[in-house]
């Protein structure tokens, strides 16, 4: 099985986690036929045969740049640890039976990059059809914090829950759009990114079903996020037409970290050294700025920012507090949080228009189960 991976990319100076992008050869991501069948053949499944859409909305089109995008970067996650895995880095390494069995039993389960690549073919497939631009190509990324097996886990974790969240909207956008036809798909896409989040949570021995409903996101908060990982792309960013925001880092919690389940204040940092939406806030000490929360399928949750202090060059960053209520709103798993100009929101989309630096993500588990899928003695 090991003579048969294929990587898109390795591991390079892996104090950064840094990638870079290789020949391969399954030939993604513009495989012929033969290639195209050894990913399909390695991802257990193949791509819709059903015909070309006839019609799509303009305004759907960065909707799969964005699919696409996100899943070029996954196909580099996974790769890259695949390859740490296999060549025993430092933080990467297992005793012999348990390496073999992730790498040969769980490998297409849960850590897929070939079904990752399909994901990436079907967006591109949408988008050459329409003649759209930019088709995004790989980067070359950075991994901050997946500096060894479980953090790595526990950012892929964070990422997919993120994803699970972006494509409701994606739904919910084509549909608005009237492209009914790719709906069925981004569903299917949905379940197969729920079962791989599942398996992760079994891993970091949390109970495989966060919460009932998932937490909902939006595109343009992902697609910030994905640019924290990115050091370079073979095509204009800007030319996608999804804003991007400054980051929004919740102190203490960064890559897969998770906070206690608990009613607490919570530390934001923001640069908003490029941003024209703060300049009217800068050096405020009490500006009518909030945190605005995505948890669940709850209506944005807004509170007020506190214990402002501005500082760095031009007092253009930004640091403060506010409320993280857990017991009220019941904020375990994912909530993703805003730094926004306005609150009371009505719906998810008229954060996007009110804010000003985002994501921050926050990951509140229910630790303490134990399915010894990698003991401590493994790690």
């Amino acid at each position: 099985m090991l003579s048969q991976l294929a990587f898109l990319f390795v591991a390079m100076a892996l104090a950064t986690g840094r990638v870079v992008r290789r020949d391969s050869a399954d030939g993604f991501p513009n495989p012929n036929a033969t290639q195209l069948e050894f990913i399909e053949d390695v991802a257990d499944g193949t791509l819709s045969d059903a015909p070309p859409r006839p019609s799509l909305n303009e305004s759907s089109i960065p909707i799969f740049q964005l699919i696409s995008f996100n899943e070029n970067f996954e196909v580099a996650f996974f790769s890259s640890l695949i390859e740490n895995i296999t060549t025993d880095e430092p933080g990467f390494t297992l005793p012999t039976e348990k390496k073999m069995e992730i790498l040969e039993t769980w490998r297409p389960s849960w850590l897929p990059p070939q079904q990752e690549q399909l994901h990436t073919i079907d967006a591109s497939k949408v988008l050459k059809h329409f003649n759209a631009s930019p088709i995004p190509d790989p980067c070359e990324y950075v991994f901050p914090g997946a500096t060894d097996i479980n953090s790595s886990i526990s950012l892929a974790a964070t990422f997919t829950d993120v994803v699970l969240g972006t494509l409701q909207e994606a739904a919910e956008r084509l549909a608005v759009n009237g492209d009914l036809g790719p709906i069925r798909e981004v569903a299917s896409i949905i379940g197969q990114e729920g079962q791989q989040s599942g398996f992760y949570r079994l891993l970091l021995n949390q109970k495989p079903s966060q919460k009932p409903f998932l937490t909902t996101n939006v595109g343009a908060f992902a697609w910030s996020a994905l640019q924290q990982f990115v050091v370079s792309c073979p095509f204009k960013i800007g030319e996608i037409e999804i804003p991007i925001f400054p980051p929004l880092e919740v102190a203490h919690v960064t890559g897969g970290q998770t906070i206690e389940p608990r009613d607490q204040r919570l530390s934001f940092v923001a640069n908003l050294t490029c941003s024209s939406e703060a300049e009217q806030f800068i050096n405020e000490t009490s500006p009518d700025l909030f945190v605005t929360y995505f948890s669940g399928q709850l209506l944005p949750i807004s509170l007020p920012v506190e214990d402002v202090e501005w500082f760095g060059e031009n007092n253009a960053q930004l640091r403060f507090e506010a409320e993280f209520r857990f017991e009220e709103n019941i904020l375990v798993g994912l909530t993703i949080a805003a730094l926004t100009s306005k609150d009371n929101f009505t719906t998810y989309s008229e954060v996007v228009g009110a804010t000003i630096a985002a994501p921050g993500l926050i990951e509140v588990t229910d630790e303490g189960l134990s399915w010894d899928l990698l003991s401590e003695e493994d790690l």
